[in-house]
């Protein structure tokens, strides 16, 4: 069985202290997108997505990033 993370409730703990800016870096060096998506759900269940645009801009584009084919792997 997989262990659940708990990057997503650590990061919206983050938010909801009002240290948005410290949460931004985290997701840009988010582990998965499924951690991502994970956050997101978190943050629209407690309505923090509408009053932190830029935090909802970030997880936006760090699972786009995320999702898209890379043209070159680090070994």
């Amino acid at each position: 069985m997989a262990r659940q993370s708990v990057w997503a409730p650590k990061v919206a703990a983050l938010i909801q202290g009002g240290n948005s800016m410290a949460a931004i870096a985290q997701i840009k060096v988010a582990p998965t997108v499924k951690d991502l998506q994970a956050l997101r759900t978190l943050l629209s269940a407690a309505k923090l997505l509408t009053s932190h645009p830029n935090v909802d801009a970030a997880t936006s584009d760090m699972i786009a990033e995320l999702s898209a084919p890379r043209l070159h792997r680090s070994p």
